[in-house]
Order: structure tokens, then C-alpha cells, then sequence
């Protein structure tokens, strides 16, 4: 089995640990994890701000530099839900158009093989003890494109549920949107402020010593909020928590 690790813009850029979180766990399981160099942008800001066309190219990319992998594994379901939900509606305007330019193929060639992260361990490689070691309070924020466009459902809780030491915590309001939403968050500021200061405050409510969720953009947001709050909760991605053992604590 070969996988492809798209590790997406806002990990490469922002957050690194994660995608190495995301190379540990799969490599303690038995995984052979590649990062192509060639891959960059899925395309998702652009194709959510209304620049559909400019998103083309980035979609053809994305194909190519993961064209050679069994499986694409990533540690975001806003841009596993961008290839797996939209790249077929590019590939399928395009056509209408008349210049399908071999997006149909892209989108044929990923659409199939692209999995977030915790789906890929569950209904993939069938597991929910990754043999983690978590020894803390956590509360978990089930972000909107894993929801409703994914359809995660229980599995990241499933994988939490089995972590050792970990106490998870139900969060009050859990399937409401934080308030991030992309460029939503830059066109509407005070919306978003809204929604964020309410999450943070259901979070801080649960005495959780770290929220954590499927996204790091999401989780960028409520962390901002939370440190704005004064609030000593960590936004921590799930990837980080599965990939901690107990020797690594001493």
C-alpha cells in the first residue's frame, strides 16, 4: 500500500507538527507514507471566493503530483471535502462548457483514493486503537466539512474514545460551526468573532485541557479566540493526540 500525504497549505505552512503526527501514526501502523513534492493548493480558496476557473490548473496539479498512490491521506477534511466534493463539479462544468481539458480525468483519478485522516484508520485500515497515550481532558470540536460534507460521524470520537488516559468531554452545542469558514471569517469579521467567542466559551466550559478537531484552520480560529479569552485550553489536531505513545511522556 502506498499513500500520499497531502498535507494541505494551512498544516505546510502553519502547522508542520502535524503533518509529521500524521507520518509517525500511519509509519507505527504499517504504512508506507510518500509527500510528493509536486503537490501545493487544492484549490479550495480560490473555488470558495467565486474564482472557479482559476481553480483548474490547481486541480489538475493536485492529480498529477498523487496520480502514483494507492490512497491520498490527509489531515484536514476541509480539503478532503474540497477534492472529493467539488472537483467533480469542476470537472462536470467544464465538460458542459466544452473544455474539459482532462479534469474529468483528475477528478476521476482522486476523487476515489482521497480520505481524511481518521476515516482512512477506520473504514481503511480498520483500526480504532492506534496505541495512543493522551493522559489529559479533551473535548472535541467536530468541524463542518467533516460533518456534513464527509459524513465523519463518530469516527474521530471512536479513535479518541480508545486513547489511553484520555478523558473525552462532551462539548455543549459540538455540532455548531465555529465561525472560521475560509474567507468567510475575512468578509464577515463580527459574524465570525460571534460565532467563535461562543465556541470558545462552550470549550472552555467542559474544564478540558485541550480542544482538538479534524481541521487546523478551525482550529487556528477557536485557538485565537481562546488565547483572546485568557483561557489556558490547547487547540491541538487530532493527528497530534493519535500519534503520542507513553514512552514519549517520560
Amino acid at each position: 500500500m502506498r499513500v500520499g500525504l497531502f498535507v494541505t497549505c494551512v498544516n505546510d505552512t502553519l502547522y508542520p507538527r502535524t503533518g509529521q503526527a500524521v507520518v509517525t501514526l500511519l509509519e507505527r501502523l504499517g504504512v508506507r507514507v510518500d509527500f510528493p513534492m509536486a503537490q501545493s493548493c487544492c484549490g479550495q480558496p480560490l473555488f470558495n471566493t467565486g474564482y472557479r476557473r482559476d481553480t483548474e490548473p490547481l486541480m489538475r496539479r493536485h492529480a498529477m503530483a498523487f496520480r502514483d498512490y494507492d490512497y491520498v491521506v490527509t489531515p484536514s477534511g476541509s480539503c478532503a471535502a474540497m477534492v472529493r466534493d467539488n472537483y467533480p463539479r469542476i470537472a462536470a462544468r467544464a465538460a458542459a462548457e466544452g473544455r474539459d481539458e482532462g479534469l474529468s480525468e483528475a477528478a476521476a483519478s482522486t476523487v476515489p483514493k482521497t480520505y481524511e485522516l481518521t476515516e482512512f484508520l477506520v473504514d481503511v485500515l480498520g483500526v480504532t486503537d492506534v496505541g495512543a497515550y493522551f493522559p489529559y481532558p479533551v473535548t472535541y470540536h467536530p468541524t463542518c466539512h467533516g460533518l456534513r460534507l464527509l459524513g465523519l460521524a463518530d469516527r474521530p470520537r471512536r479513535l479518541l474514545e480508545r486513547v489511553e488516559g484520555l478523558e473525552l468531554r462532551e462539548l455543549a452545542g459540538a455540532e455548531e460551526c465555529c465561525g472560521f469558514g475560509g474567507t468567510f471569517a475575512v468578509k464577515n469579521p463580527a459574524v465570525s468573532a460571534a460565532m467563535g467567542a461562543d465556541k470558545a466559551r462552550a470549550i472552555t466550559t467542559t474544564g478540558a485541557d485541550a480542544v482538538c478537531a479534524v481541521d487546523n484552520s478551525c482550529l487556528m480560529h477557536i485557538g485565537g479566540i481562546l488565547a483572546h479569552q485568557g483561557s489556558t485550553v490547547r487547540p491541538l489536531h487530532i493527528a497530534e493526540i493519535l500519534a503520542g505513545r507513553k514512552d514519549d511522556a517520560r
